[in-house]
């Protein structure tokens, strides 16, 4: 049995769970994975066997639950340093902290408008001004770290600071709503989406999501 249990929700419409999972992939470890299907009258009980908060992710090892995306970052960083979840100078650390946790707080407006829905093409849907802004926020971040840090990083795999951490499984739930929603990119940010879709554990997640047995229909579009 694996020394780790992480619990999540539906591959196709749970970014959070996305995060935590592509963490612990990023880290190495081996770990079992319960899928508890969300918006479901028995979810939060279910849900609430594993995790205090009543939210998915949460990750579970040896009697110590760890809930929230970031604090599973962390956790697995202090346990796995060479696995590289955060990047190895300060000043890029740093940086990929603040656009994480930026991420975690923020982009209300696309989250509520352009859902995660990995099976569906809804091109132009849910775009409004607002989305638009934090679409553009979030990709001239995107561009700047790329800019800034990842020529400097030891490998360049086309991820945000060089090689794949942390920051990128925060980001990669947007990266598969731009593909849904159809939305125009510049030629760097094209570039990025398609490191982040081409890497195995993240085109693995994407493979599942198409396939899951059991789907929420209320996000489905008509």
């Amino acid at each position: 049995m694996a020394d780790f249990t992480l619990v999540i929700g539906n591959k196709n419409y749970s970014s959070w769970s996305l995060r935590g999972w592509l963490m612990a992939r990023a880290a190495g470890i081996e770990f079992e994975e319960i899928v508890v299907p969300l918006d479901l009258p028995d979810t939060q009980a279910s849900i609430r066997k594993y995790s205090p908060s009543g939210r998915v992710p949460v990750l579970l090892h040896r009697g110590l639950a760890v809930w929230e995306s970031l604090a599973i970052a962390e956790y697995l960083n202090d346990i796995r340093p060479e696995a590289g979840l955060w990047p190895a100078s300060a000043s890029a650390r740093a940086q990929a902290r603040s656009i994480s946790t930026e991420m975690h707080a923020g982009f209300m407006e696309l989250r509520e408008k352009m859902p995660m829905n990995i099976r569906a093409s809804m091109p132009g849907k849910g775009m409004t001004t607002a989305v638009r802004a934090e679409i553009e926020r979030i990709t001239s971040m995107w561009r700047d770290c790329r800019k800034r840090f990842a020529g400097a990083a030891p490998r360049d795999d086309g991820f945000l600071f060089g090689g794949f951490c942390a920051a990128d499984a925060m980001y990669a739930p947007v990266v598969t709503r731009l593909r849904t929603y159809g939305v125009a990119m510049d030629t760097d940010t094209d570039a990025y989406c398609k490191a982040v879709l081409a890497w195995p554990p993240m085109k693995e997640w994407v493979e599942a999501a198409r396939n899951e047995p059991w789907l929420i229909e209320k996000y489905e579009p008509a």
